[in-house]
């Protein structure tokens, strides 16, 4: 049986940016030791959320060697290193892996897509290229790339492949590969409004935007299921469900962010493409956050 990476709740972190739009180093340090402290089990680096996509190749190296040093070992560090180009993946997950990164997080590649033969071909040489674990990330909505059911059967037999972030929102395909690829795949949800319906199916956690805002929360949905308390598991998911859906309002991370600062976090504003909230959106995710009072 391959090795679980973490069980619980891991922070899809975001990546703090001062007024003139560079790396607030000294912000994030706060957000890691404040997801630390209030129960997160990982933290999941210069993923979606974290804005990799607008990072250069030199902040995106930094912000993993960051996270790893300012974790110091307390809890796994999980570094965003996918790409639509194979070789410039291996590079980056080489990377992580010589800084300490205890995993990567692969997504499907995007824009130039593939076939599932390329995607085995794709992952399978990134995982050959590293002895850290890999987790596939799974979001067709920002892709437009899905990884088959079969295809994850094909992608399991790797001895370093070890999980995936299922963000489809396809709970009948996620029956579908825990039947297929069994204890050889973790599963992991993508998708903070699924976490307890996941978590039945037998997934690990969950890979959290929600975690960012209320880490011991989210992080009591999964140990609440884990210790046998489903039906507080299932309690909690309900609770917060208002609060997902307005996180969710408009492209991830803009209401994340928003959220963050409107909480006092002061994380500053996203890089374009990715700009201000709607005032109607914004005035809808005030009214969610009132939860949280």
């Amino acid at each position: 049986m391959k090795k679980t990476v973490f069980t619980g709740a891991g922070v899809a972190i975001v990546t703090p940016f001062n007024k003139d739009l560079s790396v607030n180093y000294a912000k994030l340090e706060e957000l890691i030791e404040y997801q630390i402290a209030n129960s997160t089990d990982a933290i999941i680096i210069c993923g979606t959320t974290g804005e990799a996509s607008t990072l250069t190749d030199e902040e995106h190296r930094d912000v993993i060697r960051f996270a790893v040093e300012k974790t110091a070992g307390r809890i796994p560090v999980i570094a965003g290193t996918g790409s639509n180009d194979t070789a410039y993946a291996i590079e980056l997950t080489r990377f992580a892996a010589e800084v300490g990164a205890d995993a990567y997080l692969n997504v499907t590649p995007y824009y130039n897509k593939t076939t599932q033969l390329g995607l085995v071909r794709h992952f399978s040489a990134i995982a050959d290229a590293v002895d850290i674990p890999c987790i596939l990330y799974n979001v067709p909505g920002r892709t437009g790339m899905t990884i088959k059911p079969e295809t994850y059967l094909e992608l399991s037999k790797h001895p370093n492949i070890v999980a995936t972030k299922e963000a489809s929102g396809n709970v009948a395909d996620i029956v579908h590969i825990r039947a297929l690829c069994g204890d050889d795949l973790d599963i992991y949800s993508g998708e903070d409004g699924l976490i307890t319906p996941i978590l039945s199916l037998g997934a690990k956690g969950v890979i959290s935007v929600l975690s960012n805002i209320i880490p011991k929360q989210t992080h009591e949905i999964c140990s609440s299921y884990f210790n046998g308390d489903t039906a507080k598991s299932a309690e909690l998911q309900i609770k917060y469900s208002a609060l997902i859906d307005a996180l969710f309002i408009e492209t991830n991370p803009i209401p994340v962010k928003t959220a963050m600062n409107i909480l006092g976090f002061d994380v500053g504003e996203c890089r374009l493409p990715l700009c201000e909230m709607t005032p109607t959106n914004l005035e809808k995710l005030k009214k969610a956050l009132e939860i949280l009072k």
